[in-house]
């Protein structure tokens, strides 16, 4: 009887001690979450001052043949509903293709859950043969839009060069190639002629800014 007494005595000293270090465990994990947590707020606030100063900037590096970089993923998260107006600098609008991409960016928006009511479009005239076919695939693309409540303004520059779109929240995109960072596809029924995350990439950076006020063209 005395060794069973002593034997449950024993076997209760343990359970607690195991129920003592299970508590230190519990504790010490609840301080570390909390650490972490105290840790991502403070990041949180500081990408938010740097936003309200205009210094965030975020950069993506795209690299060949790199898949899964459809204009969803570059430009979905910047899109808030308070985007109305929208300004596309790129000197590469002009063949068929870029007249696709042009026209894919623009179902985006219309999409939302933006709200935009205006698109500014600074591009440059194609140099050859392909002007007028360049001229009415964007005058298409103008009447379109204008059937979902949407102003497309056109104009051409000869000098222009850089590649960046902004939208009236702050945002401020900068690709190295344009809009026309896409390979073409192996064939019209190939994987990734329809769906641009499956399409491969040409190697390009994209840059990321916010602004606290956005340049008119």
């Amino acid at each position: 009887m005395l060794h069973s007494t002593l034997a449950s005595r024993s076997l209760i000293k343990i359970l607690n001690r195991a129920a003592t270090k299970d508590e230190a465990k519990k504790h010490r994990y609840r301080q570390k979450i909390s650490e972490y947590m105290t840790r991502a707020e403070d990041i949180k606030k500081h990408i938010e001052k740097e936003k309200q100063d205009g210094k965030y900037h975020k950069q993506i590096r795209i690299e060949e043949n790199a898949t899964g970089f459809g204009y969803e993923k570059l430009f979905q998260e910047y899109l808030s509903e308070i985007v109305s107006e929208v300004w596309v600098e790129d000197p590469y609008i002009r063949h068929v293709h870029q007249l696709y991409n042009f026209l894919r960016f623009c179902e985006l928006l219309v999409k939302g859950p933006c709200k935009v009511k205006t698109i500014h479009l600074l591009t440059s005239y194609d140099e050859g043969s392909g002007r007028s076919q360049q001229i009415s695939g964007l005058e298409e693309i103008q009447q379109s839009l204008r059937n979902y409540g949407v102003t497309l303004n056109i104009a051409f520059s000869s000098s222009i060069h850089d590649r960046e779109i902004r939208f009236n929240n702050g945002w401020m995109i900068k690709i190295g190639r344009g809009l026309d960072y896409f390979k073409k596809p192996q064939g019209r029924f190939s994987i990734g002629y329809c769906d641009f995350d499956l399409r491969p990439c040409h190697e390009t950076t994209v840059d990321v800014f916010h602004t606290k006020h956005t340049k008119k063209m």
